[in-house]
């Protein structure tokens, strides 16, 4: 499906069997509408509340099993409500979306990385179990598996737009991080020259990015456990989150000067890595993942 916004991943790709093509857009739609809700044009932030809150009536409505009323997102709601009914879709998880970006509103900062988690579990976390329910695969260790590499993917695209999300005055690398490596906010938002190549910098970020990489190959076993086109779709999304961290390596983590982003080559990589990378095991992973990358190492 075409997107009306750069992507780093694959939406509804040729590799998504057709028969789920139009719910993964039909989710695709919801989510970039109310993410624009959160983010976009010169709206207070009470005003952008209020505009989720309203898509939050619509979500209830459908539950209801009510039409959504007549709007401008009409039309998106109505398509959402054909396929939350055929698929069993849970309603709750597209709340959840909204809540992380009605937070998006008024929080700019996060203390720790247990504030950060919170948020990636409805910012991001709620659109991977959507998909196993798709795919017919919503089984606890799947959803585990999901919910790294979902968390994963939001993390990344964080550490990616390092420098536009200080335009909007937010941090999203966690204060206690920031404190432990010995950087402070102002030197985040306004002394990047100080920053750039410096050695508290370069390290938190090559902290941040190893620990990502390790949560990412965490959920990866889940490519592998889905058969077919789902998972060769999903093997492509671990490595192409994989790849925006080699690159912002290959920046030296100077985010603040260069936007690491996925271009054409990439994409043949990608696909290459996707169809030839080594099969991670999932045997002695009844429960849960092995690492917990989630929370800070004492080795930075």
């Amino acid at each position: 499906m075409p997107v009306d916004h750069y992507e780093n991943f694959p939406v509804a790709s040729l590799l998504m069997p057709k028969r789920l093509r139009k719910p993964v857009e039909a989710i695709y739609r919801f989510a970039r509408q109310a993410d624009d809700l959160a983010d976009e044009g010169d709206a207070t932030a009470t005003e952008r509340r209020e505009a989720l809150a309203a898509f939050d009536a619509q979500l209830l409505r459908i539950a209801a099993n009510k039409a959504p009323l007549p709007t401008p997102s009409g039309a998106m709601f109505e398509a959402l409500a054909v396929e939350i009914h055929e698929h069993a879709l849970p309603i709750d998880l597209f709340r959840d979306l909204l809540s992380a970006f009605s937070q998006d509103c008024l929080v700019t900062r996060y203390e720790d990385d247990a504030q950060l988690i919170d948020y990636c579990r409805r910012s991001a976390n709620p659109v991977g179990r959507l998909m196993l329910i798709l795919y017919g695969a919503d089984t606890e260790i799947h959803r585990l598996w999901s919910d790294r590499i979902c968390t994963a993917l939001q993390w990344i695209n964080f550490w990616q737009d390092v420098a536009v999300d200080r335009r909007n005055d937010r941090i999203y690398l966690p204060l206690a991080e920031l404190d432990r490596f010995g950087i402070d906010q102002a030197s985040v938002m306004n002394d990047l020259p100080s920053l750039v190549g410096a050695l508290t910098w370069t390290a938190l970020m090559r902290h941040t990015v190893d620990r990502t990489r390790t949560m990412m190959l965490d959920g990866a076993p889940l490519a592998y456990a889905l058969p077919g086109r789902i998972g060769l779709e999903l093997r492509t999304i671990v490595q192409g989150g994989l790849r925006i961290l080699e690159k912002i390596e290959g920046v030296d983590y100077d985010v603040f000067n260069h936007r690491p982003q996925l271009t054409r080559s990439d994409g043949a990589l990608i696909v290459w890595r996707a169809l030839t990378a080594r099969r991670i095991s999932t045997r002695g992973l009844a429960t849960t993942p092995t690492n917990t990358p989630l929370q800070s190492s004492d080795d930075a």
